[in-house]
């Protein structure tokens, strides 16, 4: 039916400051509606743009900020601005991968919040045509125990909830991931107090695809018809979009109408039949309709294609009666897709999602002219450019205040009065008063250093066999079947480290992604990141947004790790109390021989130990202040001072490269990055995984306390195992990477765990006593037990 032959009802409101309150719309931006229209919108039509113009969709605060991230390279087929970044990993074959947030939904409803998060990027990944490998998460939390919260009298009851909603996130990760049948290679989970009104779930998924069969989400083909497949359109996760780029305030469980409900079952089902009708060459595009469900799907395929497209919601399929066309357009039911099909070959199509079992219904087709007219019982409710939506979204260059260090960069004397200085004194001992062995306990038992296993033992590692390294590694490792190649994964975000200097902060999330990722031997090549921040009307969050960008930026470049895509979600605030500043990084390598990936745990009694580090060393002013910033000062002193570590990214590309050819020439056994907790926390952990102990014997930093050189963080070092008789073989190729030494520790032993200072032995304890502390911790603080002892 042609559109001058409707009877045209623009569903006309009565505009109030509250309609416009209530869709998140101000003034100025409903004037540009106006403009954009040549009238006023209907009822849909302001429902279409506040879910466009959504901070969530349009990134309207960040995007001016983004272009300045690097998104090119030789091995880049797709960047920004697609459901997933695409790059070539050679033999014919592409890696789709991308991270998102569900951090709103995930507060208001934990399990349906977090398995709907995994859902959506799932879909992003095989809507470019991938079959999704592996999934991991990157979670943040207040704390599950109330000796972190002080003496806040609220704290009994501020732990439970954040009890409530770990479990509940973690349930619903597991419950989807593990149906839909996609293994989970872990990821990072951290906890502050500034996460516990704001928790972050950060999904990542990535796929392959055959170079040559990579779909995009474009409409094409005048005349050729839109086809809506899947799950039943319902009322659930109305206004997502719009929930998800506001501040929270109380009552925020109440919007629970707006989190979506997710089926992985139907999801399987979905990705079979959408593999199979992408094979048959009849599908023209294809998009999930994910964040503004079928608004966003429509106006974007059509504004990608330079085309519009035309709809009609009686067509849709509805699982509740009644549902107004502003319900429909603005329902975010899960498991959907939209795609567009060749007129000539469409009944291909449909025939293979009947197969399914799964709807697919011509809901539409492509018209010439680049708008979205949406029909509903025969009237046309909306009509509206696709640019409007899209390309002329509103584009806010925000005042960006000036940042400031929030803490002093010195220690408190305080502090000074706990640590042993004893350089002088440690020939005689008195350094004993302090246990340093209680201290290391203390560490492992902390909720960002206590093992995981809580968490990832819910999760399946290993189903569709292709996983060689899985939760507990450095990085996740996949094998590509018929090849002699895998892929490697790793996300981090040291979101404490952002606080107290973003752009640093951001340059150490990249930086320890890949690092982890080089640990295995792989190369890193890509990533995604997903920036995570509070409200964007307030300066200095600005500031930490537009520095942590550049961080990000200059790293990425030094590292060859262009960003392919992404996420940003801001107003991560409740009551006006933010997040840290959280930008968390997916990076993915490249493993030529997948056969020769390094383990992160000591795997053979009597191999050498080695140090790789940098070969200059920071001032000891600055030591001292990175000491600050690190685990130790958080759980052991209660304290917070200075800055992040100092980071020279050039030294850092050369220890990726050097871990390269270790791994390529089969010359290490291990390797395993130090970062929270030190050294010491570095090397226990490596004894964990086979029971494998350690002795060494640590260099005294001069005039610095002991407990820097047990637990002090700095960048760009590993922890080597190797063959006594290939030492020399590793120190000669780490000589060939400028900026980099290699220090032999010590080696490895059976069950003893021995870490002295200049030949004091400061801490003497059984492998399996440390790895009982380390495992039992977060299942005792879920229980609320008392920390068990060695």
């Amino acid at each position: 039916m042609k559109p001058e032959s409707l009877s045209v009802d623009l569903e006309s409101v009565s505009l109030t400051p509250e309609l416009l309150a209530q869709h998140s719309i101000t003034p100025e931006e409903y004037q540009r509606i106006v403009a954009a229209l040549g009238r006023p919108p209907g009822l849909t039509e302001l429902g279409i743009y506040s879910v466009m113009w959504s901070e969530h969709c349009s990134y309207k605060s960040s995007r001016v900020h983004l272009k300045r991230l690097p998104t090119r390279s030789d091995r880049v087929v797709q960047g920004p601005g697609e459901n997933a970044g695409i790059i070539d990993v050679g033999d014919g074959w592409a890696c789709a991968f991308k991270i998102e947030s569900h951090n709103h939904p995930s507060f208001i409803e934990p399990f349906q919040g977090a398995a709907t998060g995994v859902g959506g990027i799932l879909r992003d990944i095989f809507t470019m045509g991938a079959r999704p490998l592996a999934v991991m998460d990157s979670l943040r939390f207040g704390p599950v125990c109330e000796e972190e919260l002080g003496k806040d009298r609220s704290a009994p009851a501020v732990v439970r909830k954040n009890h409530s909603l770990l479990e509940g996130v973690v349930s619903g990760i597991a419950g989807y991931g593990n149906c839909f049948g996609v293994p989970n290679l872990g990821g990072e989970t951290r906890f502050e107090p500034c996460y516990s009104g704001n928790p972050l779930v950060n999904a990542f998924a990535l796929g392959l695809v055959r170079r040559d069969e990579i779909f995009y989400a474009k409409a094409s083909g005048i005349g050729n018809p839109v086809i809506y497949v899947g799950a039943k359109t319902g009322r659930d996760g109305i206004h997502g979009a719009t929930m998800a780029s506001e501040e929270f305030k109380e009552g925020a469980e109440q919007k629970r109408p707006n989190v979506q409900v997710g089926d992985p079952f139907m999801e399987k089902l979905l990705l079979e039949a959408c593999v199979e009708a992408m094979r048959t060459g009849a599908v023209v595009g294809i998009q999930d309709m994910g964040a503004a469900g079928l608004t966003c799907s429509t106006c974007e395929m059509g504004a990608r294609g330079g085309v519009g497209l035309e709809v009609e919601l009686d067509h849709v399929p509805q699982r509740e009666t009644g549902m107004s066309a502003y319900e429909i357009m603005l329902s975010e039911s899960q498991e959907r897709m939209l795609l567009v099909a060749d007129r000539d070959r469409y009944t291909q199509v449909i025939r293979v999602f009947e197969k399914w079992g799964l709807d697919a219904v011509i809901v539409g087709e492509v018209i010439a002219e680049p708008r979205l007219r949406i029909l509903h019982h025969g009237q046309l409710v909306a009509d509206i450019p696709n640019q409007s939506l899209t390309d002329d979204a509103p584009l806010y260059h925000r005042p960006v205040g000036e940042w400031k260090a929030p803490v002093t960069l010195s220690p408190p004397p305080e502090v000074l009065d706990e640590l042993t200085f004893f350089e002088e004194t440690l020939s005689e001992g008195t350094a004993a008063a302090t246990n340093y062995a209680d201290e290391l306990r203390a560490l492992l038992a902390s909720s960002n250093i206590c093992s995981k296993s809580w968490i990832t033992e819910q999760y399946d590692s290993m189903v569709q066999t292709n996983t060689v390294q899985g939760p507990g590694s450095e990085a996740g490792v996949m094998r590509i079947k018929g090849t002699s190649r895998g892929l490697a994964m790793a996300l981090d975000g040291n979101s404490r480290w952002c606080y107290l200097d973003p752009k640093l902060g951001a340059e150490h999330a990249v930086a320890e992604a890949a690092r982890k990722v080089a640990c295995t031997g792989a190369t890193p090549v890509a990533a995604t990141n997903c920036l995570n921040f509070g409200n964007p009307e307030k300066p200095e969050i600005m500031a930490q947004l537009s520095s942590a960008i550049d961080g990000i930026s200059a790293a990425c470049i030094a590292l060859g790790t262009p960003i392919t895509g992404g996420n940003v979600s801001l107003y991560n605030e409740t009551r006006g109390q933010g997040i840290y500043p959280t930008p968390v990084i997916g990076i993915v390598g490249i493993l030529d021989q997948v056969g020769k990936a390094v383990a992160a745990d000591f795997a053979h009694a009597g191999d050498a130990v080695l140090l790789i580090a940098p070969a200059s060393v920071p001032p000891l002013e600055e030591r001292m202040q990175e000491f600050g910033s690190s685990e130790y000062a958080r759980k052991v002193l209660s304290a917070l001072w200075g800055t992040p570590p100092s980071l020279d990214l050039q030294v850092e590309a050369s220890l990726h490269r050097c871990l390269a050819e270790l791994a390529g020439g089969g010359l290490i056994h291990s390797a395993r990055d130090i970062s929270d907790g030190g050294v010491a926390v570095a090397l226990a952990e490596a004894c964990f995984g086979h029971g494998i102990g350690v002795r060494a014997n640590l260099l005294k930093a001069p005039d610095l306390p002991a407990e820097w050189d047990l637990f002090g963080e700095t960048a760009s070092q590993c922890i080597l195992s190797c063959s006594r008789e290939l030492v020399a073989q590793v120190e000669r190729v780490a000589g060939k990477y400028p900026g980099l030494m290699v220090a032999t520790l010590g080696e490895t032993v059976a069950e003893l765990f021995e870490v002295a200072v200049d030949g004091q032995v400061l801490i003497r304890e059984k492998v399996s006593g440390l790895r009982n502390v380390w495992s039992t911790a977060l299942p005792a603080l879920l229980r609320n037990d008392p920390p068990i002892g060695n």
